[in-house]
């Protein structure tokens, strides 16, 4: 994760870097909606810089309904695989401990705004 401008997620916005399974599941277990930054190695994907800059400004156009955190490198293969979500970057959505969704790779803001809203749209489900 040794991006300048992953680092700044942490540095500059305060989001937490999750290293552990206890950490990402105390992370997406809280009350509310939570979006997980899997970054991939962003020497070889140039996705991952773009999507680092992207997710700060989602997360003001969607004015606080979900909250950040970047995974660390020490999770980042286990998370993908007990997901399912395999290609990086990618953005990995939670509400109240459940996966809702997920946007992997890079994408154009129209499809962001619109995949974003029908995640957090989707009804909470039952006990």
């Amino acid at each position: 994760m040794t991006h300048p401008l992953i680092d700044r997620l942490s540095t500059e916005f305060g989001w937490p870097v999750l290293n552990d399974t206890d950490a990402v599941n105390a992370f997406t277990d809280r009350l509310g909606a939570h979006v997980l930054f899997v970054p991939g190695d962003a020497a070889r994907n140039l996705e991952t810089a773009d999507v680092a800059v992207i997710l700060p400004e989602l997360k003001m156009a969607f004015k606080g309904k979900f909250d950040c955190a970047v995974v660390g490198d020490d999770i980042e293969t286990d998370l993908r695989q007990n997901t399912r979500v395999l290609k990086t970057p990618s953005l990995i959505f939670y509400r109240d401990g459940d996966m809702i969704g997920n946007i992997p790779k890079v994408r154009d803001w129209d499809e962001y705004m619109l995949r974003i809203a029908q995640i957090l749209a989707q009804p909470v489900a039952a006990e």
